[in-house]
């Protein structure tokens, strides 16, 4: 019985990721319940190509709970949705937003961006090329293709001719290979989550690489997670949650312990 409900909470959570692919009504329409007047430690999600935002619910509820102020950004993009924008220009808009919420609540603390996918790619544009480094602290990417993917080539078959950003994300692309030139900001820590399982982004494109060994970057694996489960893993969350709390130099609390199932009588 107790596997049997395990695997129904799996299944539950696989809808809830997919729910943002297929809900074309409104899919990027999420209840704002993050209270920026209080807002100690801000993480921004950002979602990856033809995705939406909501396919962090399960992850904004784990963040919720463990006290972070989670908050997302509607990347436009095809059907005004979906993550196709060239991935600059997003970047552009995700620097906009995220100065006029600090200029609206001076008192939030410093930034963490937790991006998945290409939304890795566009919180590293953001940091390294648009000045992120002045509000950003941590910068978590899970799955994201740091040297190109090979997937961007069946990309462009299928959505070339809506899409600037698959191009630029095809391995040795000229926005890679500037993206990749010069050092990371020494002052925000980089932590680049990758499993050699994910097939969308396999290895090593998910790598992120270190040629001046800053120590403000590093790479962990995590196996056997496809490149969909990064945002429902459990696992992943695990490492990610202690990540977090030690990019903002605090001791990794206990995780809460699991529901107790109650035998029905």
């Amino acid at each position: 019985m107790l596997g049997l409900k395990t695997r129904a909470r799996q299944l539950k959570r696989q809808a809830q990721y997919l729910k943002g692919y297929f809900d074309l009504d409104a899919t990027n329409t999420v209840v704002r319940r993050t209270d920026f007047t209080n807002c100690p430690r801000p993480v921004l999600l950002l979602y990856g190509f033809m995705s939406t935002r909501r396919v962090f619910e399960v992850l904004e509820h784990r963040l919720r709970r463990d006290q972070f102020c989670v908050w997302s950004i509607d990347l436009g993009g095809w059907k005004d949705a979906f993550n196709t924008n060239a991935i600059d220009v997003t970047a552009e808009k995700v620097r906009d937003k995220i100065e006029r919420l600090y200029g609206r609540y001076p008192s939030m603390g410093p930034l963490s961006i937790i991006g998945h996918s290409k939304g890795g790619i566009i919180g590293s544009y953001y940091v390294k090329r648009l000045g992120g480094d002045r509000r950003v602290r941590n910068l978590i990417t899970m799955g994201s293709p740091h040297n190109g993917s090979p997937s961007a080539y069946f990309g462009i078959v299928t959505h070339g001719l809506i899409s600037r950003s698959i191009w630029q994300l095809t391995p040795m692309s000229p926005f890679i290979t500037r993206l990749k030139m010069g050092a990371f900001p020494k002052d925000v820590r980089l932590v680049n989550l990758f499993s050699k399982a994910d097939r969308v982004n396999p290895f090593p494109s998910c790598l992120m690489e270190n040629p001046f060994e800053a120590p403000n970057v590093s790479n962990i694996e995590i196996a056997d997670v496809k490149h969909r489960e990064f945002v429902i893993s459990r696992t992943v969350y695990q490492v990610l949650r202690r990540e977090l709390f030690t990019g903002y130099g605090l001791p990794v609390p206990a995780e809460p312990k699991p529901r107790r199932l109650v035998p029905l009588r």
